[in-house]
């Protein structure tokens, strides 16, 4: 490093830059974490759902065991809290714009950046009782 970088290092400014730049941003990495772990937790949802499809080949039963199991079914509380964190700090790190008509932040690609938290809920919506 040349004695100019050396001193430009030296600008609070420059030097938040250049930490900033050393490693990928806390929201990508929490983000990263949160895909995996929805994506193995469908997974699972998916086995059991298969499973109990086979178990029970009435519509009514199956809906009633499913609605069992969902209700039993333990979902990551390490995976719920860093989906918290993130809908609580992704747009502060993102810097996103609030939108004023709505007194939100704005929409990314049309789509809030918030994202709902594992539960019975949630896993009903992915894998309906109902089977279509």
């Amino acid at each position: 490093m040349s004695a100019g970088s050396r001193r430009s290092l030296n600008s609070p400014e420059v030097l938040e830059n250049y930490l900033r730049a050393a490693d990928p941003p806390r929201w990508s990495l929490r983000l990263g974490e949160i895909d995996r772990g929805v994506a193995r937790t469908r997974r699972h949802l998916a086995a059991e759902y298969e499973q109990l499809a086979r178990e029970y080949p009435d519509d009514d039963a199956f809906a009633a065991a499913w609605t069992e199991r969902l209700a039993r079914w333990h979902f990551d509380a390490g995976l719920n809290e860093l989906i918290e964190q993130h809908n609580d700090w992704f747009p502060i790190e993102r810097q996103l714009p609030i939108d004023i008509r709505t007194r939100d932040y704005r929409l990314i690609n049309g789509r809030s950046y918030r994202r709902p938290v594992l539960d019975a809920a949630w896993a009903a919506g992915e894998f309906p009782p109902r089977r279509a």
